[in-house]
This record gives structure tokens, C-alpha cells and sequence, in this order.
């Protein structure tokens, strides 16, 4: 058994003062008054370790020219079988920039050029390899709107609108949903003889609601056609980004949908069409409306190491710093769905935390020591 000890404690849900957060292998055994085993340091304050829930890290890489980026991969529209994992280089510079602000897990998705661009994957920012990176998975990356109709230039069938967009997905999956039709009321052989390809395997778990759609979403009226293919075929869906919703009630139909956001990145420029009404007062709206919301970087839009500094803009809104911790741990797990490993500094939770020189919320403060899962992995 190990311990720390901080004058304040985020856990993630509550605040401790004067206490001390008992370590146990790569798991937190509780949090007491009293030291039990060895202690390893004495800190000011303590948080969970960061998580961002949409990022680009270790695909598009720090240092690396941009055509060397590997976020969307152009051989067709429907490249769905497409792994991000298999993409991915733990040598990334950023990675270290990342752990170093405790930012010790990102949900890495496919870029969104493609209508779906392929499995997301959970990650460790420390990990030697991509195989010991991987955590979990969290659901297939789509997206509608500017993205995929600005890709006319690259392989296979591609649309020029968002009707276009919309089409295309639509005709998929409605093409699986009678495929699989077929297939319960075959009998006997002719039912085992209903063969999906690897692609529509991908699209069968989507129906099937197995796999949850990440789906690129700026606009009010790009998230409302979503709600209607929602509507449609049953999909369980996260919206990402959502940063030009500059009126409410989109949000509120997403809260009656019980359909989380993915917000962010909210430091960016407004830099195409999809977000030209992108302002820091829209946080109202996602506030008020009481969907359930995490906080991204879209790395390297805004580098992983900066996904505290954008909950400024949060407490501005009216959170506390309670809560603004809370959104960048256990909001991010909750809706990756990471949380019974990741996110609060509760018992069997495991052990990975910030050990901070003060108020994280002081520019002048810092992390003087980071905890991955019970060992320590900065200072390097």
C-alpha cells in the first residue's frame, strides 16, 4: 500500500481537504484522514488524470508534415473496416506535452472526410506500442455536413451536398436493414446462406445498436437531419463538436434523445462554413439545455495538453472548478463509457491522477508529479 497526500482532493464527484488518496497496486484503495503504508508526497492539490474524449494524437503527428498525417484515409466513402489503432505511433512528440499537463487518455477517432471513416479507440498516452496503448473502444466515427461534401477530389463515390451525404449513408443502411430482414424470415440453409461482407458486418452492429456512431456535427440544422436518421433506423449516436449551435433548442432535443455531445474544440478559429456562428456564450445553451456534455481538443486543433485551459470558458459560464474538473474526468469516461475504470479517484478505480503545485486553475501552477495506473510516469 501507497498513499499521497493533498491539502484538496478533486475526486471527480466531491472535494476532500487534508486527506489522503491510499494507492494499491494500479488501484485506488480509498481516500482517509491518516496515512496507511508508504507515503510518496505531500502536494497542494490532487485530480483525476484528464481524458479527452476526441482527439487526433499519435495519427497526425507533431513534427511530421501534413501529408504524412494519417486522420482520414481516401480510398472510398465507406472505409468502415478502417482501424485507428492501426494508424497509430506512440512516438508522437505531443504525447509527452499531454502527460506532462496530466492528460493521460484520449478517445483517438478517424478524421471526418469520410461519411464513416472507421473504429475509434480509447488509448494510454505512456504506452510503448499501439497494442498495450488500447483501453477500449468507443464506437464507429461518422460525420455529416461540410466535411464529407468537401471531398470531391478523392476515391470512390462522393457527394456534393448534404442531401448527398445523407443519401449515401441512408442507402446503406437501409440496404443492410433489408439484408438482415431477409435473413430472419430465411429458414434453415437459405438463412445461413445470407453472407455480410466485412462492411456490412459494420453497418449490421450499427443497426443492431452495437456499436454507437461518433458523428461530426457542427450545425443546428446538420444535427436535426441526424435526429431524423436517428428516427429512422433506431441509431445510437454521440453528436461531436456541435460548436455552431448558437440557439437551443437543438440541445433540448438532443437532451429528450438521451444523445450526448462531444463539444469542442472551443479555442479554434472559425476557420470554414460550419463555423460561422462559433462563440464561447453558445456554452450557455449546452448549460441550460441539460444534455449530457464532455469537452474535446479535436488534437491537433487545440494540442491535448490545453484540454484544461478550455474549461475557463465553462467556469465563465457558471461552473464551478468542481465541476469543470468533473468535465474533463468523469463526464468525458461517463460518455466513452470508461467510467468503471476511468474518471473519479473512487475505490477500485484505477490509479491515475495529477499531483498539482496549486490551484490548477492558476496560469502560474502546474503538475509537479503524474500517476499512470499506479506508477509514476512524469517528471520523465
Amino acid at each position: 500500500m501507497n498513499c499521497v497526500f493533498a491539502k484538496t482532493i478533486y475526486t471527480g464527484q466531491s472535494l476532500n481537504e487534508n486527506a489522503f488518496l491510499q494507492i494499491k497496486n494500479d488501484r485506488i484503495a480509498g481516500i482517509s484522514k491518516t496515512a496507511q503504508g508508504r507515503l510518496l508526497g505531500k502536494f497542494d492539490v490532487i485530480t483525476p488524470a484528464f481524458i479527452d474524449p476526441h482527439s487526433h494524437i499519435g495519427i497526425n503527428r507533431s513534427g511530421e508534415p501534413n501529408d504524412q498525417g494519417e486522420v482520414n484515409e481516401k480510398m472510398n466513402t465507406f472505409p468502415v473496416i478502417s482501424d485507428v489503432l492501426d494508424s497509430l505511433q506512440m512516438d508522437d512528440c505531443a504525447f509527452r506535452d499531454a502527460i506532462e499537463m496530466g492528460v493521460l487518455y484520449s478517445c483517438i477517432v478517424p478524421g471526418s472526410g469520410n461519411i464513416l471513416s472507421g473504429r475509434s479507440a480509447v488509448i494510454r498516452h505512456w504506452a510503448k506500442h499501439s497494442t498495450g496503448a488500447l483501453v477500449s473502444r468507443a464506437g464507429i466515427k461518422a460525420a455529416l455536413g461540410y466535411n464529407p461534401m468537401s471531398t470531391k477530389d478523392w476515391q470512390g463515390e462522393r457527394p456534393s451536398t448534404r442531401m448527398g451525404v445523407i443519401g449515401l449513408l441512408r442507402g446503406q443502411l437501409d440496404e443492410v436493414r433489408q439484408k438482415m430482414e431477409t435473413q430472419r424470415r430465411a429458414k434453415g440453409k437459405k438463412k445461413e446462406e445470407i453472407i455480410f461482407s466485412a462492411t456490412q458486418a459494420v453497418f449490421k452492429d450499427i443497426l443492431e445498436g452495437k456499436e454507437t456512431l461518433r458523428i461530426h456535427a457542427h450545425k443546428i440544422d446538420d444535427i436535426a437531419a441526424m435526429l431524423r436518421l436517428v428516427d429512422e433506423f433506431k441509431l445510437r449516436v454521440t453528436v461531436e463538436h456541435a460548436m455552431d449551435v448558437y440557439r437551443p433548442d437543438i440541445l433540448g432535443e438532443l437532451k429528450k434523445a438521451g444523445i450526448p455531445v462531444v463539444y469542442g474544440p472551443i479555442d479554434s478559429i472559425a476557420s470554414k462554413v460550419e463555423l460561422k456562428h462559433k462563440n464561447w456564450k453558445n456554452i450557455r445553451h449546452l448549460l441550460n439545455s441539460g444534455v449530457q456534455y464532455g469537452l474535446m481538443t479535436d488534437h491537433p486543433v487545440i494540442p491535448a495538453r490545453n484540454l484544461l485551459m478550455q474549461t475557463r470558458w465553462f467556469i465563465r459560464a457558471g461552473l464551478s472548478k468542481q465541476q469543470a474538473i468533473e468535465l474533463i474526468s468523469r463526464c468525458n469516461a461517463e460518455i466513452l463509457g470508461v467510467d468503471r475504470m476511468l474518471g473519479t479517484l473512487r475505490k477500485g478505480r484505477w490509479a491515475s491522477f495529477v499531483c498539482w503545485n496549486g490551484d490548477p486553475f492558476d496560469l502560474t501552477r502546474y503538475p509537479v508529479a503524474v500517476f499512470a495506473e499506479g506508477s509514476q510516469v512524469y517528471p520523465f
